[in-house]
């Protein structure tokens, strides 16, 4: 069956001091859109899981075609945001789980994960970056979903990942596209400074 991606866009940006990361402008639209739009470029069916009381994300996503998942108690940490998700998507159902904080990913990263995985379709794929630091996104095929299911707190599917590691394989990506986490504004302003120092 075809893999799924899910975004996970639940997180509360609780150091961002009343900013919301997933709304700051990159590419002269909101995180959040632009993260999306770049799942959609694959071609893949895209899920967003999202928390019930960010209806500035929900707008933000308005007009694309994704799937939105309301996370019950997103408080609960990353599991809940993933087990929502999932429950949502097809059982047998590969998933490419992508954050959705991370600015530097391009539909291009998306699409090497996708046809990578085409290729190993059983595989643990994860992006990394240009000095091999795994990060995201992460593709997980169809038999982990129990493991997945079952988690709990705010590591995600870190425990998956160890327990399986055995199959997972590193796909370098670009840069520190896989790794760049920006949570407070001082990191959205050194971020945005070095891109422009950076620019053509």
């Amino acid at each position: 069956m075809q893999p799924h991606i899910l975004i996970l866009a639940a997180g509360s940006s609780s150091r961002m001091r009343g900013g919301d990361k997933l709304l700051e402008q990159v590419d002269g639209a909101p995180q959040l859109a632009r993260i999306t739009k770049a799942a959609l470029a694959t071609g893949l069916p895209v899920t967003v899981a999202l928390p019930p009381d960010r209806p500035n994300r929900q707008a933000a996503l308005r007009g694309l075609a994704a799937q939105c998942v309301t996370v019950p108690d997103p408080a609960q940490g990353m599991a809940a945001s993933l087990v929502a998700g999932l429950a949502s998507i097809p059982r047998h159902a590969g998933v490419m789980l992508l954050l959705a904080d991370l600015p530097d990913i391009t539909a291009k990263d998306l699409i090497t994960l996708r046809d990578a995985w085409a290729q190993e379709p059983q595989a643990i794929l994860r992006g990394a970056d240009c000095d091999g630091t795994p990060g995201h996104p992460v593709c997980l095929p169809p038999d982990l979903r129990d493991d997945l299911m079952t988690l709990k707190g705010d590591e995600g599917a870190r425990a998956v990942l160890v327990r399986h590691r055995a199959r997972m394989r590193l796909i370098a990506l670009p840069d520190h596209h896989a790794t760049t986490d920006l949570d407070t504004p001082e990191d959205w302003a050194a971020w945005r400074a070095a891109r422009a120092g950076h620019a053509p």
